[in-house]
């Protein structure tokens, strides 16, 4: 485990996911039609249970330009500055049941954002994911 900062808020566009876990790869698939994968841009999954509805999964994409929102028709929001705890999962797509793991194991930490996401921060190399919970002080 490890801490990183984040310098500044990222702007992100995202497609909930209609279920989760089952759900997730259909939204990144409905994000895929307007915004293909590219390594000039990072790529983004959030969750957190949600008004009761159990955990709520946002498949997402930084923001490149301002009217990227609009012109696609997708949501917003911001995953926000600050200090996180993370860990790498290397070759992710070779057991995907390591990036819940991962989670079980941040998630234990004694000062977590009340308010925060798990974030998955898909690498330009399409293989690395680090996971990441926002921690409060």
């Amino acid at each position: 485990m490890e801490n990183r900062i984040i310098d500044k808020d990222i702007p992100i566009l995202y497609v909930t996911a209609t279920s989760f876990p089952e759900g997730i790869l259909d939204a990144f698939e409905k994000l895929h039609v307007h915004i293909p994968f590219s390594p000039e841009r990072s790529f983004y999954g959030l969750s957190r249970p949600e008004n009761g509805r159990g955990t709520v999964y946002k498949a997402a994409a930084e923001v490149k330009a301002p009217d990227e929102a609009r012109k696609f028709k997708l949501d917003t929001m911001v995953i926000p500055q600050g200090k996180y705890i993370a860990e790498s999962v290397h070759n992710f797509r070779d057991d995907v049941s390591l990036i819940g793991k991962t989670f079980e194991k941040l998630l234990e930490h004694p000062n977590l954002d009340p308010q925060g996401y798990c974030v998955e921060w898909y690498l330009p190399d399409d293989r690395d994911v680090i996971c990441m919970v926002r921690v409060v002080e």
